[in-house]
């Protein structure tokens, strides 16, 4: 089994440049309403704009975007990650930073859609 998480957006196109800058990931769709965002070949995931098609789970845009979710995600080059998001002007909320509890260091930003996102380097990167 695999996570695909999809979020739901007001601008498909200009959230998954958002992600693709942040993340070093490639649309895998494209389009105003959905995109799949991937990396290495694996999907890591969906962008579906709020009022496209008719899905009546997927949340309502007046409420609090993204209240008690994280979006994580995990990579070996913690270093590169945080130049891009630097290269990327990103909103960053907690800056890179050891958690000595997870064994590894993390960054904390918040997309252009409000959603909170943390980019974790690999398991023992600490101390360094």
């Amino acid at each position: 089994m695999q996570a695909q998480p999809l979020i739901a957006v007001s601008d498909v196109e200009a959230s998954s440049r958002w992600y693709q800058n942040v993340l070093g990931c490639k649309s895998g769709h494209g389009g105003p309403d959905y995109d799949q965002l991937m990396f290495e070949g694996h999907m890591i995931l969906q962008l579906h704009r709020w009022d496209a098609h008719h899905h009546p789970h997927i949340g309502k845009p007046d409420v609090a975007i993204g209240n008690g979710a994280l979006l994580w995600f995990w990579t070996d080059d913690f270093d590169d990650a945080v130049d891009r998001i630097a290269s990327a002007k990103a909103t960053v909320l907690e800056e890179p930073h050891e958690n000595r509890n997870a064994q590894h260091r993390e960054i904390w930003l918040r997309d252009p859609e409000g959603y909170v996102v943390v980019i974790a380097g690999p398991y023992g990167d600490v101390g360094m």
